[in-house]
């Protein structure tokens, strides 16, 4: 079986499928939308409802606050044989994961079309993160779809570039149904999977200037997701999360140039200077000066994407305004993938400049970060928004412990980015129907959402405890695992992250205080007991239970796990 997996063409194969197959699957949501939306009727457009405000000396309507519509009925329940067909891609990608995973831990490494897709350890541990966050956001988002069309939040016909019909009457037949489901499908599922494409891409490539593409191609394909109901403040959001990750994007490419430049003064041929193995291993030759501004323009570039200070504004207004299952993935992969590329740098950094370089860099952005969330935290009034500063604490525990280095700090972030992916998709869905259940997102008016639907609030609940870091979930295992790297890489090390962890606990006070008084008390007196359909939560379900099996025993992954954390601490 080793043999075999060793194939050139069967090695091809698993490095092109995890970008091919969501393309496709892409390409086949947008030509089937663009079919279905030919031979339907018109749906009426029905104005919003307007409010009367009195302000001066008379009544003047306003649109009604999207806080203040009625909730949301109960989802459709059944799944179209379309709503299948989205969960290929995560399939495809956790199927080649696993066959990687097999030659890789051995630490040898896996290349195709002249070393410019090529898989190590860390590249199938971040592929098995991006497949199963994608299973659990692409399976809960028919739930949630139909979710939104029955608030009258969405049609079909939203981010085609036609405004949305807000409060539209119900299909006159079930082929005017069939066609506006499918519009739907169409056009939110196309940009999901060219999402998922463009992750795995910055995944799988050994080149440093393929890998700026393509996370520069989630920045592209998430703003139409960012603004997917057309509302005013969805587009804000979508306005600032493009120009902020754009201006990261910019830093991240000028430290590319420079690395690049770099590395041609060095000797390196023009074909090889973006090589992340070639570069890793000629590291000793590269100009001290010019990497040294190179790395800390791609730290800050790519740090932008991974949520991390100065440029993380656009964090918290993305993710309350996207899409839960879209949330789930960019808080769940998107900056860990973001990261994953700090960490690739970071190998090139410690062995063209030493270990205290970056250290230092990613020690202060790591605490700057983490104060700022925890801050923000006990103000905050949102829970989507406070689901996004959460994400914002647990990647500068990462970037914690990218700066200790150590083996234990290295796997310890790995093991940290998978729990916390599964866990921040579980959350974000879950939010997402809590949104449509209660038709708010703030906190102060959710209260009993145990005692309203206790199958989602055990889940969202479970959830929350699980981003606490309690055991048996694997955040508890990874958060353990950075603290005792920390005090163990000396007394500068330590007191950074005694520090850390101060923080940590004001903002795990925090999440405690808000998220009580939306779980607990009885449930408002108009409302009745809602009973969610097993399709909306046996994904939630699943990643909760993949979280808690990391957290007691990684298993078989184990292995992978350490020699990915041996991968990145080569020096």
């Amino acid at each position: 079986m080793l043999r075999l997996l060793q194939e050139p063409s069967l090695t091809t194969v698993l490095l092109t499928a995890p970008v091919a197959v969501p393309l496709a699957v892409a390409g086949a949501y947008a030509l089937g939308c663009l079919r279905a939306g030919r031979p339907t009727a018109e749906v009426p457009t029905v104005q919003r409802p307007l409010e009367v405000v009195t302000a001066g000396t008379g009544p003047a309507p306003v649109p009604m606050p999207e806080e203040s519509l009625a909730p949301a009925a109960p989802p459709v329940r059944g799944r179209h044989p379309g709503d299948w067909v989205g969960l290929a891609s995560p399939a495809v990608v956790l199927a080649c994961a696993g066959g990687l995973a097999g030659p890789v831990v051995d630490g040898r490494s896996m290349v195709a079309y002249s070393g410019l897709l090529r898989a190590d350890a860390v590249t199938a541990w971040m592929l098995l993160v991006v497949g199963a966050v994608a299973l659990i956001a692409c399976a809960s988002a028919p739930t949630f779809l139909a979710g939104e069309r029955a608030a009258r939040r969405t049609t079909g016909r939203t981010v085609m570039g036609v405004p949305p019909a807000h409060g539209g009457p119900p299909c006159s037949s079930e082929a005017e149904n069939l066609g506006e489901r499918s519009r739907a499908w169409g056009s939110y599922h196309a940009l999901v999977h060219a999402f998922l494409a463009a992750m795995c891409l910055a995944v799988v490539t050994a080149n440093l200037g393929v890998l700026w593409v393509a996370i520069e191609a989630t920045t592209i394909v998430t703003a139409f997701l960012v603004g997917h109901r057309r509302t005013r403040t969805s587009v804000e959001a979508a306005w600032k999360y493009v120009v902020i990750c754009s201006a990261g994007i910019a830093l991240a490419f000028l430290g590319t140039v420079l690395v690049y430049y770099a590395a041609r003064q060095a000797g390196i041929a023009e074909v090889m200077a973006l090589d992340w193995p070639t570069l890793v291993a000629r590291a000793d030759r590269l100009d001290p000066a010019v990497t040294r501004l190179g790395i800390t323009l791609v730290v800050l570039g790519y740090g932008a994407k991974a949520g991390l200070v100065p440029l993380h504004a656009w964090l918290p207004d993305a993710h309350s305004q996207a899409p839960a299952p879209v949330s789930a993935l960019m808080s769940g992969v998107l900056l860990s993938v973001a990261f994953a590329a700090i960490l690739r740098y970071r190998v090139i950094a410690d062995a063209a400049l030493g270990a205290d370089f970056t250290r230092v860099l990613l020690a202060g952005i790591a605490l700057l970060t983490l104060a700022l969330a925890a801050a923000l935290l006990l103000a905050q009034r949102d829970y989507k928004r406070m689901l996004a500063y959460s994400s914002m604490e647990h990647m500068s525990l990462i970037a914690l412990a990218a700066a200790v280095g150590s083996p234990l700090a290295l796997a310890a972030a790995l093991l940290h980015i998978a729990g916390h992916g599964l866990v921040k998709a579980t959350a974000f869905c879950a939010s997402g129907r809590i949104l449509q259940l209660r038709g708010t997102s703030k906190i102060g008016r959710v209260r009993g959402l145990l005692a309203q639907s206790p199958w989602l609030g055990a889940v969202f609940g479970l959830a929350l405890v699980a981003l606490l870091g309690f055991p048996p979930f694997s955040l508890f295992a990874s958060e353990l695992g950075i603290a005792r790297a920390g005090f163990a890489a000396g007394a500068g090390l330590g007191w950074i992250t005694a520090a850390a962890l101060l923080l940590v606990l004001i903002a795990f006070a925090a999440l405690v205080t808000r998220t009580a008084r939306m779980l607990l008390g009885p449930a408002p007196t108009r409302e009745a007991v809602v009973e969610e359909s097993p399709a909306a939560l046996w994904p939630l379900a699943l990643g909760l239970m993949a979280c808690a099996a990391l957290g007691i025993a990684t298993g078989p992954l184990g292995d992978l796990l350490s020699q990915a954390a041996a991968v990145l601490g080569r020096q």
